[in-house]
């Protein structure tokens, strides 16, 4: 027996401190006596279990079935001895034989032990898991307190978390005991608590740091909207304010950048551009290039994202960065295939296609320098665009009548004709060139090919 002043008052201390009620506790007791029993006697018995919930007394039955002849003595009884426990016992009733040892107690007391330290931490671990479940998305604060391997182990304070490498951030380096914070970036179950997977490269951490640092962003006057990185180098951050009285650039920033430092400190150094969202393509694709600065966007294809930046050219190793870094954020960032070019790149670019549509044209047959140039700046400069017209799109240049379109058009016409012809004929020539094997040297280039 297990002494009231024993048990309830530790169950009842537990209840007010951990949160466990007393109940569950003693129905856990109960199974681990039976267990415990079995284990001790070493006999496969059916054995029940009660703990008075009240005096925290301890009774324990054998239950056993009336047979008239017994076959296993652990879980069978006769009709005589039955009546001797029960004095209406019948054949095929199960009846509960006390069991007195002096041993029951000190096995009580032992179980009762083992199930409280049990419980209080299967609850620990189950309150952590349902804590920090609630904090993925969110950083914390810990202290790096060992390393295995190359992943870092921090001590969050009730548990621990690991920082594995792929999502550490190369080139920090932390040692045992330092304060650092971290993303909470999974939280699963294990088989010793939770199982805390955190992070320092994952994008969210910038974003998080900014809600910490910058009370706009918290209250959502400032919204963050987009965030892309290269982890320990530098980070674009695009920003749309909600308050049309707020500059969502300047609020990040602080005044001579008080808001901002604490962050770039916090992420070691790592450089941060702060972008002013649009909805705008060009807008925002000209504000993604900062810190360079954007002379004009093209818009090349708007189904397929893609654009042509042009830049002063003392800006192009600006706005395409060390090993294309801020080309390469810039495209992440709004989404858009980017290709940047100065302004003599640009101009050298437009003399190439000037030429080659001069030399194009120069084919076509009674058209003359004049009227070479005068299409050429009309937008006609290509062969195949020529082949399509039709004389009315030519008959708004200056200087070319309804017969002198046709006539241009025809003559693109035939140009394109003659060279898709040439061209046929040169492939047949060329099939026709090439040496036809013989069925002789088939079988002479097979048998070269046996062996001997």
């Amino acid at each position: 027996m297990v002494e009231k002043s024993e048990l309830l008052p530790v169950l009842e201390q537990i209840e007010r401190d951990k949160g466990i009620k007393k109940d569950d506790i003693l129905k856990m007791i109960e199974q681990a006596l039976v267990s415990a029993y079995k284990k001790h006697s070493g006999k496969m018995v059916n054995l029940e279990a009660r703990i008075n919930p009240e005096t925290a007394e301890v009774q324990a039955f054998l239950i056993k079935k009336v047979v008239e002849q017994v076959v296993n003595d652990n879980l069978e009884i006769d009709l005589a001895k039955a009546k001797t426990y029960e004095a209406g016992a019948k054949l095929e009733d199960d009846i509960r034989i006390p069991v007195i040892t002096e041993d029951f107690s000190r096995i009580a007391a032992q179980t009762a032990k083992q199930v409280i330290i049990q419980k209080i931490r299967e609850t620990e671990r189950q309150s952590i898991l349902e804590e920090y479940i609630t904090k993925e998305g969110t950083l914390v604060g810990g202290t790096a307190h060992r390393f295995v391997e190359h992943n870092i182990i921090i001590d969050l304070g009730k548990t621990e978390g690991i920082l594995p490498v792929r999502e550490q951030v190369r080139r920090e380096r932390f040692a045992i005991g330092e304060r650092i914070k971290v993303l909470v970036l999974k939280v699963e179950k294990g088989t010793r608590g939770p199982k805390i997977l955190l992070s320092r490269s994952h994008p969210l951490v910038v974003q998080r740091l900014f809600e910490q640092e910058v009370p706009e962003v918290y209250e959502k006057m400032v919204e963050v909207i987009e965030v892309v990185r290269e982890p320990g180098f530098r980070a674009k951050v695009a920003v749309k304010s909600n308050n049309p009285k707020i500059d969502p650039v300047g609020a990040c920033v602080g005044v001579k950048g008080s808001r901002v430092r604490p962050i770039i400190d916090e992420l070691r150094g790592e450089r941060i551009d702060l972008i002013a969202w649009s909805s705008d393509p060009a807008k925002y694709i000209a504000a993604s290039l900062s810190p360079a600065k954007v002379i004009s966007v093209n818009i090349v294809n708007e189904s397929e994202k893609q654009a042509e930046i042009i830049v002063s050219d003392d800006m192009l190793s600006l706005a395409i960065g060390k090993s294309g870094q801020n080309a390469r954020l810039a495209a992440r960032l709004t989404g858009w295939h980017i290709d940047i070019k100065s302004e003599s790149q640009r101009k050298e670019a437009a003399q190439e296609r000037v030429a080659h549509s001069a030399e194009e044209l120069a084919k076509l047959e009674g058209v003359g320098p004049k009227t070479t140039d005068i299409l050429i700046k009309g937008g006609w400069g290509s062969l195949e665009k020529l082949s399509r017209a039709k004389p009315d799109d030519l008959t708004v240049l200056r200087g070319v009548g309804e017969k002198t379109a046709a006539k241009i058009i025809e003559a693109a016409k035939d140009v394109l004709a003659k060279a898709k012809k040439e061209k046929s004929e040169a492939e047949e020539t060329a099939a026709a060139a090439e040496p036809v094997e013989t069925p002789v040297e088939a079988k002479e280039a097979v048998e070269e090919k046996k062996p001997e």
